[in-house]
């Protein structure tokens, strides 16, 4: 398949291939200077006389596009040389001179316009671009067609019809090149496409191709090398025929010279000749795509070569790891210096993205990604050759503004690689009491160089992000931004995959120091990147990935000085840090560095609740780890919510708001719970005492948050308040009147008469949730006060007809040890006589919902007193009940009528006036 004399044949061509490549040039270059020189003229005519003009420049502009050769205006041709500082001369290498006489004496008329229907008919497609396209697939055809006659019909022998078959192709490259010279093409409208030279320059290619396939493959009169050799010069040959015949011919020669060591087999294959070959279609490629901007044929280029390098490493036994550094290093180049590189005339590239370098960045970065995690690879020292790879496609990202796709790449197959070895292997979490199991990938060794080449990694990422990311903070912020996120993102994700890998997972004091080392130095280079914005101290995207980093870097630190229980108080106290920062600096990411701080205590007690461990917790009542593990952060939010407020608030603000609220509430949640189940956080479903405690928690926050709104108004205090009452009211009417009602569970009510599990369960929350109702009138919306007044009434209704049945029954009082008549008459008189006091009450507080709540009872009452005690009461009881309802209602009524004339005398002297 390869040889071991390719390389000379391969520098000679080469060489050869760089002199057609500037003898090329040069003429696009004139041809540029006279198409200037045009365009100048034009614009400087009168509108008439650039009608006129333009039609003389659209001729042999087209020209231009069929053939490659200038045909232009001699006056136009010597008043460019003579700007230009050369002597005036013919008009172009190939132009003739009638052709230059014609066009000086009187110039060509403008050609009238016509309807686009006309110009695209199906006469003009079918004879010009389809009859053209089909007859050079017929004559490529052809010629194979005519090898296998000849071998059916036994005319020639073998080398005859291989002969003929070359001559064959020969003359259709002849026939091509003489009709491109001879200026035979016709300029038909909508016959651009059919450019006839460059289809016969390909069907003979095509030919020339098949013949020495079959004088090696098939009759084996050549051998290995001389066929790869000859494919090789025809598909190049191809490639650089392309700048006279058009971008499919160079396609075809592209496609030509990949499939030919597909084609040509060897017993003794030679990768350095294989990729030396494949270096050299490359670099003829890329430079024929970028003088003529052919970014198709520039991204099939890199592709083809990057895939070839991919599957040489995936199917050969042993890899030589030189060859592969080689190719990968031939593709950066030839896209940092050939397609990245100037435009004829020395224009710059362009700096916006452009698609074609996002192909060669996939294919180095999946070769670099393959030779830092294959165990095969590491063991022969293959993670050294990654790691200049993707040192070189960072190098390359620096020198050219143009590649951000290979700084990306870089990145990923970086940060992949070290979280590929941080991943490996499986993973135990515990489950709902049981065991999860989940399966990574398989286990994998960590060679002892790799931490070493992650530190160079990381440096390199490091150093380069920052200096650009400052370079370009006021020049290209976007940019700059790039380059500072990686920054941050690759050394923060080696060290935490070393880390895991290789390090202490409860004390790593020299990790800590690295970690706290790298935090130090992002947050340098923060303020570094801020100094050089336009205008300074902006903050923008580029400082926040920089401190965002430097407040990851820390986190990690704590956790690796510290171990998880400091950690979570550490990083909550922390969150004050950068609002205090604030009074310094406006950057906005300040803000959010407290909010990623409480995101992560959050994330820390939600994988362990108990801060430090159940075993370490301990059983003493409130001075615990849990005081200082929720208590510290519900502090430190506070603060940052209350610094900010003064400083650049927004949105920051409000979430910080809600976190001190949220822990405030965790704090003695906690602490409660904790108590309650002495010292064991997770020990099932909560009593109703616990969730007595909880419901006075949600009442009195949601009337802290009311204080606080009314002093410092803000959007999390006012629906954190309503969200905390309307959370009691859910948990009233879940918990305390359905799950967890002793009438329903006959749990312990206590043995103590008042001081017991009703009073705590029913009285205090009804006097909580009146007390917030009152307090929440004209400060909250209506219909919030006139729920929570009527959860406060239900729940006295509550504790009173509880309180009842446990003066009969005792401390258990479970509805299935059924009623007796006193017990059932005594309802109906409590009932009535709350009814009334709440009438009272409801008057004098000029509470509507409290009347209303009031004739509900009395009506309810009412119901009992006619469908109940009549049938279950006998003798003086039931006496009794009638005539103490209907004493109530007729006090009720002469109440009401004397009320209502009461407010009618007030009425009268006011309408009156």
């Amino acid at each position: 398949m390869f040889f071991d004399s390719f390389g000379l044949l391969g520098t000679l061509g080469l060489v050869a291939l760089v002199v057609i490549v500037i003898r090329l040039n040069t003429r696009l270059r004139l041809v540029e200077r006279e198409l200037g020189a045009l365009r100048s003229r034009v614009l400087s005519m009168p509108p008439a006389a650039a009608t006129t003009a333009a039609a003389e420049e659209q001729a042999p502009a087209a020209a231009i596009e069929r053939t490659g050769e200038p045909i232009v205006d001699s006056a136009v041709s010597e008043a460019a040389e003579e700007a230009a500082g050369e002597p005036a001369g013919p008009a172009g290498p190939w132009g003739t001179r009638e052709g230059r006489d014609a066009a000086s004496v009187e110039p060509a008329p403008a050609p009238t316009a016509r309807p686009a229907a006309a110009r695209a008919d199906i006469e003009t497609a079918l004879g010009t671009r389809w009859a053209v396209w089909v007859g050079g697939i017929a004559l490529a055809l052809g010629g194979v067609f005519l090898i296998r006659y000849s071998i059916e019909a036994g005319i020639f022998g073998p080398g005859v019809r291989l002969t003929m078959a070359a001559l064959l192709g020969l003359a259709l490259v002849g026939a091509g090149e003489f009709i491109r010279r001879t200026g035979f093409e016709i300029p038909l409208n909508g016959g651009n496409n059919a450019y006839i030279p460059g289809i016969l320059t390909a069907a003979g290619a095509f030919t020339l191709f098949g013949a020495v396939y079959a004088a090696h493959g098939v009759y084996g009169f050549i051998g290995p090398a001389f066929a790869f050799v000859l494919m090789g010069i025809i598909g190049v040959g191809a490639i650089a025929a392309a700048l006279l015949h058009g971008q499919a011919l160079a396609g075809f020669g592209l496609l030509g010279s990949l499939v030919t060591p597909l084609l040509v087999a060897s017993e003794a294959p030679n990768a350095w000749a294989l990729f030396g070959y494949l270096a050299i279609v490359l670099v003829a490629t890329a430079a024929i795509a970028r003088l003529r901007d052919w970014r198709l044929l520039a991204g099939a280029a890199f592709a083809g070569t990057g895939l070839w390098c991919l599957v040489y490493m995936a199917g050969s036994g042993t890899v030589d790891f030189t060859v592969v550094l080689f190719i990968n290093l031939v593709i950066l180049l030839s896209l940092a210096f050939i397609w990245l590189g100037g435009r004829a005339g020395g224009e710059e590239a362009p700096v916006a993205f452009d698609w074609p370098t996002a192909i060669p960045a996939l294919s180095v970065a999946l070769a670099a990604l393959s030779l830092l995690i294959n165990p095969d690879y590491q063991a022969a020292g293959g993670a050294l050759y990654g790691a200049v790879l993707i040192a070189a496609m960072v190098a390359i990202a620096l020198y050219r503004p143009g590649a951000p796709a290979l700084l990306h790449a870089a990145g990923v197959a970086s940060v992949a690689a070290y979280a590929r070895a941080a991943l490996s292997g499986s993973f135990a979490f515990d489950f709902a009491g049981g065991s999860l199991v989940v399966e990574g990938f398989p286990a994998a060794p960590f060679p002892a160089s790799m931490p070493y080449i992650g530190a160079v990694l990381g440096a390199l990422f490091l150093a380069t992000g920052l200096w650009s990311a400052r370079n370009l903070a006021a020049s290209a912020p976007i940019r700059g931004a790039h380059w500072a996120a990686w920054a941050a993102a690759t050394p923060l994700a080696i060290l935490a995959a070393v880390w895991i890998i290789s390090g202490n997972p409860d004390r790593d004091y020299g990790l800590a120091a690295v970690a706290l080392l790298l935090g130090a130095i992002l947050a340098a280079g923060g303020e570094a990147i801020a100094r050089a914005e336009n205008p300074p101290l902006t903050g923008a995207l580029s400082v926040s990935f920089a401190l965002a980093g430097a407040g990851v870097a820390f986190v990690l630190m704590l956790h690796m000085a510290f171990g998880p229980g400091l950690t979570t108080v550490l990083v909550g106290a922390a969150a004050a840090l950068p609002a205090l920062a604030t009074r310094q600096r406006g950057y906005p990411v300040l803000g959010w560095l407290c909010v990623g701080a409480a995101i992560v205590v959050i994330m820390r007690i939600a994988v362990d609740p108990t801060i430090v461990g159940q075993e370490f917790l301990g059983r003493t009542p409130v001075f615990n780890a849990l005081l200082p593990g929720y208590g510290i952060p519900a502090l430190a939010f506070g603060f940052a919510a209350w610094q900010l407020a003064r400083t650049t608030a927004g949105r920051p603000r409000l979430v910080m708001e809600a976190a001190a609220a949220l822990f405030s509430l965790l704090t003695v949640a906690m602490l409660v719970r904790h108590a309650m189940h002495g010292g064991v956080i997770d020990s099932g479903a909560p009593t109703l005492a616990e969730q007595a405690i909880y419901t006075l928690l949600a009442l009195g926050a949601g009337a802290i948050l009311i204080a606080l709104d009314m002093r410092s108004p803000s959007p999390v205090l006012r629906y954190g308040s309503i969200a905390a009452g309307c959370v009691s009211a859910i948990l009233i009417v879940a918990n305390h009147f359905f799950v967890l009602n002793p009438l329903f569970t006959d749990e312990s009510t206590g043995r103590i008469p008042f001081f017991n599990l009703l009073l705590l369960a029913y009285l205090l929350p009804a006097i909580a949730a009146g007390a917030l109702a009152l307090y929440a009138r004209g400060k909250r919306p209506r219909w919030y006060s006139a729920m929570l007044a009527l959860v406060g009434a239900t729940l006295a209704f509550a504790y009173a007809t509880l309180s009842v049945r446990r003066l009969f029954k005792g401390e258990f009082i479970g509805f299935w040890s059924g009623l007796g008549q006193l017990e059932t008459y005594s309802y109906s008189a409590l009932w009535l006589a709350m009814g009334v006091g709440l009438l009272i009450a409801g008057v004098w507080q000029k509470s509507y919902i409290l009347r209303i709540a009031s004739g509900v009872l009395i009506a309810i009452a009412v119901a009992k007193v006619f469908l109940f005690d009549m049938s279950e009461l006998e003798g003086v009881l039931r006496a009794l009940s009638f005539i103490g309802l209907g004493a109530v209602l007729i006090g009720i009524g002469l109440f009401y009528q004397r009320l209502l004339t009461r407010a009618a005398q007030t009425d009268e002297p006011a309408k009156a006036q």
